[in-house]
């Protein structure tokens, strides 16, 4: 079973401090990988936040595809973090050789477009440098590109997380590093084959979500959702049809929050005919039913505005429980993170999500819970 978590604080924090929140539930993971996505950036990318930012790892052949690619299609580089690694022996991490953090400035012909224009050039940048490191045309794989968008860095890599962490000194609170918001998971996806895309979390145009648990509607959702939209793609984890969802409901449909559990966990058909949204709700779910999930789950996302999402599975069959500490508040798997990151809090305002509930923490650390 996964072990999930996000923090969320009005000072930018150090990524140590989401391991703080996972190691102590190091008994529900397996030491088999470790990945993150930090958001609204801080520190050494204080000065680019409106730059996309480029993170994948990859060959040195990989890496010079992509060079090519980026001076061809006219994104210029402006900024780059190469992380100061720590070789130290006997790390269990299955290093790739080059790390890339890049800022990149928009082609001159993007610079005065829509900002919606822009971010589907961002997402069809990703696609084509993921198909061109890919291997596709009977080569190897060169690399793997976990996200390029605005103010948002991901790291995935495979091993024992706390080694991951050494590797890339996420322990040392130098103030290089820094988001408000970071989403993290120790344990990579154990039911299908080890790959780093099938890492949680999972990234796409501003979204990002983890899960721990299983999605049994795997099938039916990946095949509904492969005609949806092109960025729904690769589906290495069932988990990512939750993010595609998300994703669908909130920016292609343009649907409020909390008809993203109405997709995901409709209501029996007699509650909702007790509802006066009850028309509106039948057809949400005739519509979208092929989105409808089963099986255990619990859900953390974070939105593009900063928000951050949680939810689980209409029964309830996955832990998930959130709690605040001083200027910032934390959700995860087990409450025995909470109490390593925040020993002091009010245990008593803990919040333990129920099947049909919706909580979502804004910008200003206010937590709102919404009842199917």
């Amino acid at each position: 079973m996964c072990r999930i978590g996000a923090i969320k604080s009005l000072a930018p924090l150090p990524p140590s401090r989401a391991l703080q929140l996972m190691l102590p539930q190091q008994e529900g993971h397996d030491n088999s990988g470790f990945a993150m996505v930090m958001q609204d950036l801080e520190g050494i990318f204080a000065h680019c936040k409106d730059k996309p930012l480029l993170s994948l790892a990859c060959t040195p052949k990989g890496e010079q595809l992509v060079n090519a690619w980026m001076e061809e299609h006219g994104f210029v580089q402006v900024a780059q973090w190469a992380p100061d690694v720590n070789k130290r022996s006997g790390l269990n991490i299955e290093l790739m050789p080059r790390y890339v953090f890049r800022n990149y400035d928009y082609p001159e012909i993007y610079r005065y477009r829509t900002e919606k224009e822009r971010e589907e050039l961002l997402l069809d940048t990703r696609l084509a440098l993921r198909d061109l490191l890919s291997g596709k045309d009977g080569g190897h794989d060169e690399g793997y590109v976990y996200s390029f968008w605005p103010d948002v860095l991901t790291l995935k890599e495979i091993g024992d997380p706390a080694d991951i962490a050494v590797y890339f000194r996420l322990w040392e609170d130098t103030g290089r590093l820094l988001a408000r918001n970071i989403v993290i998971q120790c344990r990579q996806n154990t039911n299908y084959a080890i790959v780093r895309y099938a890492a949680h979390p999972f990234f796409l145009q501003g979204y990002t979500l983890c899960a721990n648990g299983e999605n049994t509607f795997f099938s039916r959702n990946r095949e509904f959702q492969k005609a949806l939209h092109r960025g729904y793609t690769g589906f290495e984890s069932d988990s990512q049809c939750l993010l595609y969802t998300l994703h669908y409901v909130l920016r292609e449909l343009g649907w409020p929050l909390q008809y993203y559990k109405h997709v995901i966990t409709p209501l029996p058909v007699p509650r909702m005919g007790q509802r006066p949204d009850r028309d509106a709700l039948v057809s949400v779910r005739e519509s979208l039913a092929h989105l409808e999930i089963s099986g255990p789950n619990a859900i953390i996302a974070l939105l593009p505005d900063g928000r951050l999402l949680a939810c689980s599975d209409a029964g309830k069959l996955r832990p998930l429980v959130v709690g605040r500490g001083q200027d910032m508040l934390a959700v995860t798997s087990e409450v025995c993170g909470l109490n390593a990151v925040f020993p002091d809090r009010d245990f008593e305002t803990d919040i333990y999500p129920g099947g049909r509930d919706l909580v979502v923490i804004d910008n200003g650390l206010e937590v709102h819970q919404w009842r199917q």
